[in-house]
Formats: structure tokens, C-alpha cells, sequence
């Protein structure tokens, strides 16, 4: 029997391009359904003659994205875009597949014109499930008494139809795993595969001073414990130290930016990809305090740039990180285990420089696209086979 065939369907790119590299390697990609244009999958090696480019969706997104607030705040575009996606991607998925995974909320008539041609179906959920990221990501604004943006009611509804459609769901994490089960489950319905980073990317340039940093990067939001961490760094006030936020700055983040700024906090930006990498190279320890990931991909990007890790169970880092030896797992919402974590970093630099370099030896070693494309398509294979011996 030869490899399975997949046909991948993805919103915009996430790491759907790195899957559809890795089975365009070894013979499986069949259709790569996108609302990138070609070009950008070109940049992949991914040819033309695989892809179906459905751009006026990523268009639409980008166009309301750049909508002053006052209109973005009249409607919620989430499920629109979601199912406009949706019905397209499904009119557009060829026969000769023997799997279809789609992205999780832009998937349910996918997986249903995929079963029609007989195709195994995989739902790809980068996250949680999305009842328990709702409602960690209420609970938190509603202690804070801040309005804020919750998944779509529309979008939990349909992804809750997705889980239950789909023949296996796909997760990267032991933490995304356990908020699955408890949600009634089984666990041979779920695959687990931990992502990777890209180390011709990612690696360590030359650090340019001794000022012990500490690096967040992604959103600047409560989605991302960032209070916690400032409120962590504003009590400490530690010498000769900065905060480096890296990232796009949540309204709802601001009170918390001014009740903690010390002289240490610099507000970076938003910055390429590409840029990321000088950045990180920059600082001493990358710190994630996140309320819920499925698993952050910047906690590889860090660790490829010689950078030890402290980050919360729930980024889904207790399947990276190895207790100190490349950083500390921590509980949730807790500044003070934050604190104590982060003076183990500023008074052991030497411990704290032997962790970054266990901390590159593990990526380079497990977590390397290419080890998530070993890992993901020997899932594939077995699914496959399963399927074939069943029928």
C-alpha cells in the first residue's frame, strides 16, 4: 500500500504551509486549498498545479482588518469570513485524496464534501477546545470587568458540529489533549503532534550588551498573561533590567501597562518575522505567562535562539520544556512564581546560560519541522491504514 494522499485546506497560512511542505517531500500532497495567493505558497516550493487559491476571502479579512475601530466594532465579521471560506474551500476539493484535514472553524462543509468522496477527515485545532477557551478568556475579563472580544457564538456552535463530524481531531499538545477528554473525548479520536520551528530562520546573533532582559513576544493581551508578568517585573525592580513586550497591543492591556510601567518596560512593536530572530537574541530569557495556547510556537522560536524558557503549563510548553534544564513550567495567573523563576535567571547567569544552550540542543534535536512532519505523517499512515483494514 502507498502513502495516503492529503488534501489540506487552510485560512490564510498558519502552519498549514510548513504540513503541506513536508508532504509535498514525501509524495502525499495532493491539494492545498488556501486564501493565500500562489505566490506566497510558491515561497514554500509549493507548485501552482497544487494549489487552490481562494484570495478574495484573505482580501475581505485584510481589507476589515484595516477598518478604523468604530466600524470594526459595529459587527463581527468572524463567522462570515469563516463560512464564506468555508463554501468556497468545499466547492474546490478535488477527488484522489485519501485525507482531508481543514482547519478548525473553517472546516464543516469540508469534512462533509471530503466524506462524500470518501476521504478520511482531519479537523486541525492549533488551540484548545473552544468551549474551554471561552471560558477561561471570559472568566479573566470578567475579573477584570473588561469587555472584551470572545469567540463568535456562531463559531463555537459550528465547531463543536466539526469536532463531532470529523473522524480524528489533530492537536499539538498534552494541555490541548486534557481540555479534549474532559470534554468527553476519546482519546483514539485525537492526534498529537508538537509543531516546529524553522532553525535556518531562527538562530542566535550576537548579543550586544549584559542587561539581563527578559523577552515576550506575540499579542500584548490578557489572552497572554501579560499582567501577570508586568505585575511580576514592576514588584521585583530589578537592577540593570528591561521587559522587551514584542507585539500588537490589546486595548484591554493598557490599564495594566500604566499601573505597572517601570523604568525597565519597552514597548516594541510589531515586527516581520523575519526580524524576530535579532530580537531574541538580544535578551536573556524568553517568558510566556499565557492563559491558554495550544502550543506557542514563539517558545520554539526563543529556545532555537539560544534563550532558556519560563512559561505557564497552559502554553503547552510541558511537552518542550524539560524542567530545569531548559526552563520552568509554571501555573497559571501566579506573578509570584513568576518572580521566583525569573531571580533564579537573574542571580544564576551561568545556569541561566547552560539552560539556552539545552534549551537550542532540544529544538534542533525534536522540534524541527521536519520532526513534526516525521511525527504527523506517521499518524497519517496509520490512520490510513486503519481505515483500509476496516472497510
Amino acid at each position: 500500500m502507498g502513502n495516503p494522499q492529503v488534501c489540506v485546506s487552510v485560512s490564510g497560512r498558519f502552519h498549514g504551509f510548513n504540513l503541506a511542505q513536508q508532504l509535498l517531500k514525501r509524495g502525499m500532497l495532493n491539494q492545498l486549498i488556501t486564501s493565500y495567493p500562489r505566490f506566497e505558497t510558491a515561497k514554500y516550493g509549493i507548485p501552482k498545479v497544487v494549489v487552490s487559491s481562494l484570495l478574495s476571502n484573505e482580501v475581505l479579512a485584510r481589507g476589515w482588518n484595516r477598518l478604523p475601530w468604530t466600524f470594526r466594532n459595529i459587527w463581527n465579521p468572524q463567522f462570515f469570513l469563516s463560512e464564506r471560506f468555508d463554501r468556497l474551500a468545499a466547492k474546490n476539493i478535488k477527488p484522489g485524496a485519501n485525507i482531508f484535514v481543514g482547519w478548525s472553524s473553517f472546516s464543516l462543509r469540508g469534512i462533509r464534501a471530503a466524506k462524500k468522496l470518501g476521504m478520511i477527515s482531519i479537523l486541525e485545532r492549533g488551540s484548545t477546545h473552544i468551549v474551554y477557551q471561552r471560558d477561561i478568556l471570559r472568566e479573566e475579563y470578567e475579573k477584570y470587568g473588561i469587555q472584551a472580544g470572545l469567540p463568535h457564538p456562531m463559531i463555537v456552535e459550528k465547531e463543536l458540529k466539526e469536532y463531532n463530524e470529523a473522524d480524528y481531531i489533530s492537536i499539538p499538545s498534552t494541555f490541548v489533549k486534557s481540555t479534549f477528554i474532559k470534554k468527553g473525548f476519546a482519546p483514539g479520536r485525537l492526534i498529537m503532534a508538537p509543531y516546529g520551528v524553522d532553525i535556518s530562520e531562527f538562530s542566535a546573533v550576537k548579543k550586544q550588551d549584559n542587561k539581563f532582559r527578559i523577552i515576550h513576544c506575540g499579542a500584548i493581551s490578557l489572552q497572554k498573561g501579560v499582567h501577570y508578568l508586568l505585575k511580576a517585573l514592576y514588584e521585583l525592580k530589578l537592577p540593570n533590567a528591561e521587559l522587551w513586550l514584542v507585539g500588537g497591543i490589546s486595548k484591554e492591556i493598557a490599564p495594566f501597562i500604566k499601573k505597572y510601567d517601570f523604568p525597565g518596560l519597552c514597548l516594541k512593536g510589531v515586527f516581520k518575522q523575519s526580524k524576530l530572530k535579532e530580537l531574541y537574541s538580544q535578551g536573556s530569557v524568553f517568558c510566556l505567562a499565557s492563559l491558554q495556547e495550544g502550543q506557542a510556537m514563539v517558545i520554539l522560536q526563543a529556545m532555537a535562539c539560544g534563550l532558556p524558557v519560563i512559561c505557564t503549563v497552559n502554553t503547552g510548553g510541558g511537552d518542550i520544556i524539560r524542567e530545569g534544564i531548559d526552563g520552568f513550567v509554571i501555573p497559571i495567573r501566579d506573578s509570584e512564581a513568576l518572580k521566583e523563576k525569573i531571580i533564579f535567571m537573574y542571580e544564576n547567569q551561568e545556569k541561566r546560560k547552560e539552560m539556552g544552550k539545552m534549551a537550542l540542543k532540544r529544538v534542533r534535536a525534536d522540534f524541527t519541522w521536519d520532526a513534526y512532519g516525521d511525527r504527523i505523517i506517521n499518524e497519517y499512515t496509520r490512520i490510513a491504514g486503519i481505515k483500509v483494514i476496516n472497510a
